[in-house]
């Protein structure tokens, strides 16, 4: 199932049980998933049109009356096109508003580099207060769901919109602020957000016919970090590798590092390299950005090389 689909079922279930739910969208519940809803739940749906930093200012009022709402739009153009208002009008007023941002990275293939944001999570974790959630399987996204809605603030949510190879077990308990063990190793770890879970865990087994035990850990809330859990993984191996669809600055990798400042573990980071992005369908991109399973590898043994 898509994970788009998935959100919006999981919007349905929240909107049914409480009528104060409510989803905003910059004309893009088509691409979002949730157009359907528009139907089942008229007086909770609102089209704001191509404007998002209105969206986000409509919802932070709506927040302000009693209402939960949630926005969404592409990744872009739901972080760096409205951080102002998702600064002040949101976090700085204390209103509970979820944001969605969909086609992280380099999913968003062919809208090229102006629809694919790779700073997004940088932008906005320097906002104090600020949560950031990105799933990895339509598992976890179930399960996070109603604990988004409970949590009481802003969220902000990296939502990769198409099917995703199923990382989870069906009885997977979610904690929105404990990072998940999903391979016990000795030699690395390798922290993992979003889409490069399932590569991540498929260099872990080409590692392990080399000989090499590596420790799998997906981040999935960025910030705040469970530090404690990066901290004791990484003094377990003593040495680490961050994985993730975002530039390599201001991510999971600088929030990695950030972490362990005091110490003194070597670490690699793998992601976009300090770039814009361009059009082109996944493959090309992954083999442009070094987003693949054969340079999982080689960097987690630059990694070990480094101890």
């Amino acid at each position: 199932m898509e994970m788009r689909a998935v959100y919006a079922e999981c919007l349905a279930e929240l909107m049914e049980k409480d009528k104060h739910v409510c989803v905003l969208d910059a004309d893009l519940s088509k691409a979002s998933g949730t157009r359907s809803l528009y139907e089942r739940f008229p007086q909770q749906m609102f089209d704001c049109g191509v404007a998002e930093a209105d969206m986000a200012s409509v919802a932070a009022g709506l927040s302000s009356y009693g209402f939960k709402p949630w926005i969404e739009s592409f990744t872009p153009f739901a972080t760096r096109r409205i951080c102002d208002q998702i600064a002040i009008s949101i976090v700085y007023a204390k209103q509970n508003v979820k944001v969605v941002g969909t086609d992280p990275g380099i999913s968003a293939e062919l809208n090229g580099g102006t629809h694919m944001s790779m700073e997004d999570i940088g932008v906005l974790r320097s906002i104090p207060g600020m949560v950031i959630f990105e799933p990895v399987d339509e598992v976890q996204l179930r399960a996070a769901m109603p604990v988004l809605a409970d949590y009481k603030g802003c969220v902000y949510m990296r939502l990769f919109r198409k099917e995703t190879p199923t990382v989870f077990p069906a009885d997977y308990k979610f904690d929105l602020f404990k990072a998940d063990l999903l391979k016990e190793g000795s030699d690395l770890t390798i922290f993992v957000s979003g889409m490069m879970t399932k590569d991540v865990l498929d260099a872990a087994e080409a590692l392990k016919e080399e000989g090499v035990s590596a420790e799998v850990i997906n981040v999935h809330t960025i910030k705040p970090i469970d530090k404690e859990s990066v901290i004791a993984s990484a003094r377990k191996t003593g040495a680490v590798l961050t994985v993730e669809n975002h530039n390599v600055i201001g991510g999971l990798h600088s929030a990695v590092l950030e972490a362990l400042a005091e110490e003194k573990i070597p670490a690699v980071g793998i992601g976009v390299p300090d770039r814009f992005g361009e059009v082109g369908k996944m493959p090309y991109l992954r083999e442009l950005m070094g987003l693949t399973v054969e340079n999982i590898v080689a960097q987690a043994k630059k990694a070990i090389s480094l101890k």
